[in-house]
């Protein structure tokens, strides 16, 4: 009997195959060290978050007894033993990763030294750095038996210690706990003849412990760290006081149940079994790692200064050819839209934007969406100047942005403090629309300005995230801008839109219709096809209608950089579907569309990924791009990705990726052909400023 395959892969495998990708980047051999090392942080750091929110959120719901199938026929349970099963391969994997390219840095001159590699002048200068200030900072805690275990950060880098019992019983195994903290560096660099060697705290610490412990027997000592749940959400429907509220859910995640536990090789399986028991935590979720305990923290070494060999070649943020530094943001988007594509392009315009518009005495009213900022936001300083210069200023930010909640209440109090009307959003629901609008008095009247994007108000990330910016003045999108914020900020019900759309409302229904308008097409034997840029494909009913335009002829392309829960090339049901998956330097995060619509293309540029959580419980905006050179370079840029046969990945049907390779002789790498793109167009432009400029020379021909 012929097993049936489901329609849907599971999520949460999916996404561990995503994790896959970015770790066979740090597997790389042709990329520099330092950025396989970066890779390999990120792999890291990424499951950590995963761990926090998924696989939390699976063992409450496992625990609760709860039996039901996700999409792809999978119980909670279920589950939970192949996403252990998958990490301890990829974990296994990291760790052999890492020693590869520790060992390559190591002939590179970049070295970290054990306790047992030092020379007499770096013992010396080790002995100084604890006396001096590891001894002085750190605090070891005695954990008896008979005493409530201390309460360990999550995420936070431990030394477990073994003590021996009294001299009558020495077997009576006494237990320690020191926090390392984040005062203390991780890497420790200490002098060298040549290149940069490095000590690890943990190392550190342990090679002097007996300061900590004199006249103690110490039988061993590992480094560890927890991961606790943080899948707590709050029922702002039921919360009294948002930001009191939310900060007790911050509290609530410092004691969450320990859902992961790494230690290091060297613990004893006495010191393991301690943990273990104390952390309540099973041995499935007990990860004895064979090196550093948290390759997260070695993100910062790209930070090592010199080795520049070791790095990618620099590509610096271009200026879009459209901007001229001495004309001001507002005339140039009067003369036309304007799309930036980021990091390719500098994200600077944006900031121009905002920061103009708070000194302009012209400009009436900013009203704007925060999700995620920087830590020195320049568009926070900017929105607070605006304000205290007696402009109407509104900020809709969005408390429960998970993990920078924090971050977003300062924010928040420092923004209201300075005169800003600060909104949290809707009841229920989390904003993560990219929106800014400015209203201007002109001589023809009030000018609405408005800035669209796929990615946050953050000029740090976008450098490194590929986001799509739309920079406009067209009446009809500042008129559903403007009936947008008001619909968020007040009781009016949204009116339908003229051009734009919004989640939970409209959203999905745009995207099913336009998906079944390419169906439509293809039955009546018109060219058909669509192509879509997203971060993640999880929503079983567009899933569904993507399976349906397949069936009817449609072409379907998609480049889907992490999450993608639809199962291509199925014959009868997705055989006319591809998806690519593009990992490389910086990360996809823009989300684009383009259908085809019988030849009239629809372009769009959205804040929302094609989950549930995006078009049902968030408010999400879908942005049509109609002039003619922005919807053009839009559709070019999606399919400089589809050719790209260097750093894209191609799903297989049964689940696995496979790098393309590249068919043809010339290799097409897309992150570089884009940048090599807007170098390109700047040039020319620069150029041409200079013929149109050039002085006329005395004596020359006309």
């Amino acid at each position: 009997m012929t097993e049936i395959t489901p329609s849907f892969f599971n999520r949460e495998l999916s996404w561990l195959e995503f994790n896959q990708r970015v770790l066979n980047e740090a597997c790389n051999r042709d990329l520099p060290l330092l950025e396989r090392m970066k890779f390999l942080a990120i792999t890291a750091a990424n499951m950590d978050e995963f761990y926090m929110v998924r696989v939390g959120g699976l063992k409450i719901i496992a625990s609760q007894g709860v039996t039901s199938l996700d999409p792809a026929g999978m119980t909670p349970t279920e589950q939970l033993e192949a996403i252990r099963k998958r990490v301890r391969q990829m974990v296994d994997d990291q760790y052999a990763c890492f020693h590869e390219i520790e060992e390559r840095l190591a002939d590179a001159s970049l070295r970290r030294l054990r306790p047992d590699q030092l020379s007499e002048r770096q013992r010396h200068t080790t002995e100084h750095i604890f006396d001096s200030e590891v001894f002085s900072v750190l605090t070891p805690m005695a954990v008896r038996a008979e005493d409530p275990f201390p309460l360990l950060m999550n995420q936070m880098l431990h030394l477990a210690v073994q003590l021996a019992g009294p001299e009558d019983n020495p077997e009576a195994y006494r237990y320690a706990v020191i926090p390392l903290g984040k005062v203390l560096g991780r890497r420790v660099t200490l002098s060298t003849d040549r290149g940069h060697v490095y000590m690890l705290l943990e190392d550190l610490a342990i090679a002097f412990l007996e300061r900590f412990f004199p006249q103690e027997q110490i039988l061993a000592s590992a480094a560890f760290r927890i991961t606790r749940n943080a899948d707590f959400t709050l029922r702002d429907d039921l919360a009294f006081d948002l930001v009191t509220d939310m900060q007790g859910i911050l509290n609530a995640r410092k004691h969450g149940d320990c859902v992961r536990l790494e230690v290091s090789h060297s613990a004893t399986p006495e010191l393991i079994a301690f943990l273990k028991q104390r952390l309540e935590i099973a041995y499935d979720d007990v990860f004895i790692v064979p090196g550093p305990v948290d390759l997260a923290g070695f993100m910062s070494m790209g930070d090592v200064a010199g080795f520049d060999s070791l790095r990618y070649e620099a590509w610096p943020p271009q200026t879009s050819p459209r901007i001229d530094p001495g004309t001001s943001m507002f005339r140039t988007i009067a003369s036309g839209d304007l799309l930036l594509y980021h990091p390719y392009e500098s994200f600077e315009p944006v900031l121009r934007l905002i920061e103009e518009a708070a000194d302009d005495p012209d400009v009436l009213a900013i009203k704007q969406i925060l999700y995620r900022t920087s830590r020195k936001s320049p568009i926070v300083a900017a929105l607070a100047r605006a304000a205290q210069k007696g402009k109407y200023v509104t900020v809709i930010l969005e408390l429960k942005a998970r993990f920078d909640e924090a971050r977003n209440i300062e924010w928040a109090t420092n923004l209201e403090e300075a005169g800003v009307q600060v909104i949290y959003g809707v009841k229920g629901l989390k904003t993560h629309a990219k929106v800014c609008v400015i209203v201007r008095r002109e001589s023809h009247g009030i000018q609405r300005y408005v800035h669209f994007g796929t990615g946050n108000y953050n000029e740090m990330t976008a450098r490194i995230y590929s986001d799509a910016s739309l920079l406009t003045c067209n009446e009809e999108l500042g008129a559903d801008a403007v009936a947008f914020f008001n619909a968020i900020t007040g009781y009016s019900q949204p009116q339908r839109f003229q051009k734009i759309e919004a989640a939970p409302l409209g959203l999905r229904g745009k995207l099913l219709e336009m998906i079944d308008a390419e169906g439509q097409y293809a039955k009546q034997q018109q060219d058909a096809f669509l192509y879509a840029k997203l971060n993640s494909l999880v929503d079983p009913e567009l899933i569904q209608a993507l399976y349906a335009a397949s069936q009817a002829g449609v072409k379907i392309a998609l480049n889907i950089r992490g999450i993608c829960c639809l199962r291509p090339g199925v014959p009868g049901l997705s055989e006319n579907i591809t998806v690519i998956s593009v990992i490389d330097r910086f990360l996809e995060h823009a989300r684009v569309f383009h259908f085809h619509h019988g030849g009239d293309d629809r372009v769009w540029i959205s804040s929302a990924d094609w989950m549930p959580r995006n078009l049902d419980r968030r408010i999400e905006l879908l942005v049509p791009v109609e002039d003619f050179d922005c919807r053009g370079r839009l559709m070019n840029i999606l399919q400089t990705y589809f050719r790209d046969n260097v750093k894209a990945f191609k799903l297989k049907t049964d689940g696995s990726y496979e790098r393309v390779g590249a068919r043809r002789k010339r290799q097409v790498r897309s992150q570089q052909e884009l940048y090599l793109e807007v170098c390109k167009a700047v040039k020319e432009a620069e150029q041409s400023r200079q013929t149109t400029f050039q002085p006329h020379r005395a004596g020359g021909n006309d």
